[in-house]
């Protein structure tokens, strides 16, 4: 015969027993006492916080024939037949399998009929978001208006799935997560009861890991009694687990803020091959950066005096003092998305090392404010080789006039904003056509991949040829490319993307394949680009002395953003 199961064998049979859910308890017992239970509730919370577990004790608390005051007592036939399963007049259907308008229908019409040994006729109906809408609307008249001798739980781990009207006609409560101070010490009061000897860091190492499930937790000891017997440790949980020992996580993050990517990349094949779980590993690392950043942000003492070690402690504040706040947020984002990605990527440690990698392309330590950004590139000038190497490309009018008026603009420090001077004065080159290549994959790529993925793919597939004026060039290699980003849509949250950039407003102009002759020094047209509808007057004619010429009107630019061409007056 198989052995019960330790959340089986350890759930609550009274009220005091239930963990971590006192605010549900106490409105029961108060409406037991008063004589005020409604005919339905509603539980809702996360798994293993004890939804059906409150949900049995209300069907024996209702129908205990116990004298005592205090209800269930436990030792009545109604009592026992709960706790053995028995009660015929307890009903629990599972909406996950019984989901659909003919099941409810049976239950509609069996409900009529009065209990057979106890007061009321209870039904439990677990995971019930699962029915179908046709389900709901037939069982919204019944939960309405039900017989007096029946009392319906309804149970979900997603309440927003479940109709508004279904909602109104029960009484709800939401079940919170249990602590994680309440975990372990239930658990290690199980752990006493069995006559086991766990190691405290164990059974806080499996508090954590459940997430808030007392359930979880449950089996997780289970599974390691069955794994190490009567003596369990830390290094075995971790071995069930498939996570690494902290010593391994805090060389990985000691990596990080180095920047040593070979010893770094190094570590997370080691201990993937070794046979940790990925993502488990991901999950390691984020915890051990959320509580660099507890540290960063305040006295984060207090809160991790459950979770870290005096030596452990001494390591994070010495790894704190060298990263930025900023630093950590980004890095804790990254590697979270890893622990998600790395389900479902077929390399499994591919995730790890592109959280790292790209973790580790940032600057930890750096700490300087926007405006001193702004202000040491403008003691420094530009090197003469990070000039732009556009072939036959000069600065465009509007760029030359804003570097020689405006004052160096410092824009406020976010992942979509940079800390530098937009134009130094003094300085040649575009600097706006070098933001955008300088920061083309980091930012650009980046944001429109959060906003529109389907925008950044169509720019990837672009290249950025050059800054005329306030318009940003880009080559497509097909009209069809061409087509799709030229999309209002499309070209609005690009064109934005670049602003924000650069600190300018930019237009987005797509030419073809070929198609793209840059503007020559002096502003003139040249007669070899081959636009036949553009007068060039011969050398026995000359030139009206002008300050603006065809290519510099902006009229002759929007011109030819749209497509056409200008074409002189006869």
């Amino acid at each position: 015969m198989a052995t019960l199961a330790l959340y089986r064998k350890w759930r609550p049979r009274t009220f005091d027993e239930v963990i971590g859910q006192e605010h549900v308890t106490r409105t029961l017992r108060n409406a037991l006492a008063s004589g005020r239970i409604s005919h339905a509730y509603l539980f809702a919370g996360v798994r293993g916080t004890g939804k059906t577990t409150m949900a049995r004790l209300l069907a024996k608390a209702v129908n205990c024939e116990g004298e005592g005051v205090e209800k269930p007592c436990g030792e009545c036939r109604i009592c026992r037949a709960v706790d053995e399963g028995s009660l015929i007049d307890l009903i629990e259907i599972d909406a996950a399998s019984n989901r659909g308008i003919d099941e409810i229908r049976d239950l509609r019409d069996k409900v009529g009929f009065r209990p057979n040994e106890a007061r009321y006729k209870f039904y439990i109906i677990d995971e019930v978001h699962m029915l179908t809408e046709p389900a709901f609307n037939a069982l919204l008249k019944t939960l309405e208006e039900p017989p007096a001798h029946v009392i319906f739980v309804l149970a979900t781990t997603e309440p927003h799935k479940i109709p508004a009207t279904i909602i109104s006609r029960c009484q709800r409560f939401d079940f919170r997560r249990i602590p994680l101070a309440d975990i372990t010490r239930w658990l290690s009061h199980i752990a006493t009861q069995e006559g086991l000897s766990v190691e405290e860091s164990a059974l806080e190492y499996i508090a954590r890991q459940s997430g808030g499930s007392l359930r979880d937790a449950i089996s997780l000891l289970d599974q390691l009694m069955a794994y190490s017997g009567t003596t369990i440790t830390l290094e075995h949980v971790q071995g069930i687990l498939g996570s690494v020992a902290s010593q391994a996580v805090g060389e990985l993050v000691s990596c990080l803020i180095a920047g040593d990517r070979a010893r770094g990349l190094e570590l997370i094949n080691q201990l993937i091959g070794d046979g940790s779980e990925p993502r488990q590993f991901a999950r390691e690392v984020v915890e051990y950066l959320r509580k660099l950043l507890l540290l960063k942000v305040g006295d984060g003492t207090i809160l991790l005096r459950a979770s870290a070690t005096a030596e452990e402690m001494a390591t994070m504040r010495t790894q704190v003092s060298q990263v930025s706040g900023r630093w950590l947020l980004r890095a804790i984002r990254l590697f979270n998305a890893a622990a998600t990605e790395s389900k479902i990527s077929f390399i499994p440690q591919l995730s790890l090392e592109l959280a790292f990698l790209e973790t580790i392309s940032e600057e930890p330590s750096f700490e300087s404010s926007p405006s001193h950004a702004a202000v040491s590139q403008v003691s420094q000038p530009r090197p003469p080789e990070a000039a732009p190497s556009l072939a036959g490309t000069a600065v465009a009018p509007a760029a030359e006039t804003l570097s020689a008026t405006a004052q160096p603009l410092v824009m406020r420090e976010s992942p979509n904003h940079l800390a530098t001077p937009l134009v130094v004065p003094g300085q040649s080159g575009n600097i706006i056509l070098d933001k955008l290549r300088d920061n083309w994959k980091s930012v650009i790529l980046t944001n429109l991949r959060k906003v529109d993925p389907m925008a950044q793919g169509l720019l990837n597939s672009v290249t950025l040829l050059g800054v005329e004026g306030n318009e940003v060039i880009v080559e497509a290699p097909s009209d069809l490319l061409k087509g799709r980003i030229e999309q209002a849509r499309i070209r609005s949250k690009i064109e934005k993307c670049f602003s924000e950039v650069s600190g300018t407003p930019l237009r987005l102009r797509c030419v073809l394949k070929g198609e793209y002759r840059p503007k020559i020094a002096t502003g003139q047209s040249s007669p070899s680009e081959g636009n036949t509808n553009v007068s060039v007057s011969s050398p026995s004619t000359p030139m009206p002395d002008t300050t603006t010429s065809a290519e510099d009107d902006p009229m002759a630019d929007e011109i030819r953003r749209l497509g056409g061409v200008r074409v002189q007056p006869s």
